[in-house]
């Protein structure tokens, strides 16, 4: 049995520099009937865990340290025994959050992570965050953004530990050079793919 992409919107709040605003998050899940890695787990851990069902989880994959992509994972990880995953550049937000419990692994560039006979590539994307990721998944012909690249553009730089020169440069160099066709499943809102996005950066 080949891989799937699944998906979640789970609603709630982002906090950052003293300011909070509602959000809808995307959640992903690549898997299959036995076993599942799941994207960004966010605001209601039910909702994830209704999704992942019995299967096996490989992996709770954190596309940055934002607290509206972390703050079900550790309820999840509990629940699940999976591993934490997140870019170690992204402690400083990780810590908000969880200031007693660290992530099980911290990723890195270029890291591969296995799940349902499709392999998942760490691309390091930082702007919106210092340790923003991507997953590549060219088995599957999908990227997964996190809040690095949307429908209409990159992701906000407006905030701390973010940077929009570096957003823009990551998105050129490490998500443009992706083939055209590929799926880019973003942190909130519509997919889009990499042809669609390329004129506007």
């Amino acid at each position: 049995m080949s891989a799937r992409i699944e998906h979640v919107v789970t609603s709630g709040t982002f906090s950052l520099d003293g300011g909070t605003w509602d959000v809808d998050n995307n959640v992903w899940l690549v898997g299959d009937d036995y076993e599942v890695l799941v994207i960004d787990p966010a605001h209601d851990a039910e909702a994830v865990l209704a999704a992942i069902g019995g299967r096996v989880v490989t992996a709770l994959v954190c596309t940055h340290g934002h607290d509206d992509h972390i703050n079900s994972v550790v309820e999840v990880a509990d629940k699940t025994g999976a591993p934490i995953q997140l870019h170690s550049e992204d402690r400083a937000l990780w810590t908000v959050v969880y200031p007693d419990r660290e992530p099980d692994v911290w990723l890195a560039d270029g890291d591969k992570l296995a799940v349902a006979g499709t392999t998942l590539e760490v691309l390091s994307t930082p702007g919106h965050t210092y340790g923003s990721i991507c997953l590549y998944a060219p088995g599957l012909g999908a990227v997964f953004s996190g809040d690095t690249l949307f429908e209409g553009g990159p992701g906000a730089t407006g905030r701390s530990y973010s940077d929009f020169p570096t957003i823009v440069t990551s998105i050129r160099e490490r998500l443009l050079t992706l083939p055209p066709d590929t799926v880019v499943h973003t942190g909130h809102g519509p997919t889009t793919t990499i042809g669609a996005e390329a004129p506007r950066i």
